[in-house]
């Protein structure tokens, strides 16, 4: 409201000729101001935490137990099937290994045939202990091609190559503002 609707009177006349107005408490008075610490009991308690938290624990590791019991049965499956391919396995090495010996004790009869007094085949290391022979390609001049081992070592490099280009390609992609 304006001074002039209050005092009944167009302009300002003075202060002291206003009436007092002052604010009071509402009828019947004001609601009682609560100043003690009460806090609300909301939620479970600290112990009912605790319990749930190790409940959930103790569920967590029994499951990572019985994973652990899959993958060592896994595992223990894995070993006996290649126990039990390994002769198969062996057999075939073995058969490789005297042909591709054979090719060797050929070529080294042709090599050394001017060579008196040369025994094909025969040690020139006299250690008197037996070694066992080489499982990899004897000479892959002589049998024209490279060994197993090269070929996949060779593959392998490839392969981590190009996945190294997809690699940085894919982080090129990405600094120039593309999404995957």
């Amino acid at each position: 409201m304006t001074e002039s609707v209050i005092r009944n009177k167009p302009g300002m006349a003075s202060v002291k000729d206003m009436p007092i107005l002052q604010d009071g408490p509402p009828p019947g008075g004001f609601a009682p101001v609560r100043y003690a610490r009460r806090i609300p009991n909301k939620g479970p308690s600290a112990m009912a935490i605790f319990l749930a938290a190790f409940g959930a624990f103790s569920y967590g590791m029994y499951e990572v137990g019985k994973g652990n019991k899959i993958r060592r049965a896994l595992k223990e499956e894995k070993f006996a099937a290649r126990r039990a391919i390994l002769p198969v396995l062996q057999a075939e090495e073995d058969e490789r290994f005297v042909k591709e010996w054979k090719k060797y004790l050929e070529y080294e009869a042709e090599v050394m045939k001017d060579v008196p007094g040369w025994k094909v085949g025969e040690n020139v290391y006299n250690s008197g202990r037996w070694m066992p022979p080489a499982t990899g390609e004897l000479r892959p001049e002589v049998c024209g091609r490279r060994s197993t081992a090269q070929q996949l070592l060779k593959e392998d490099k490839l392969e981590k190559t190009q996945q190294t280009r997809a690699r940085d390609n894919d982080v090129d992609w990405i600094r120039n503002g593309h999404n995957l």
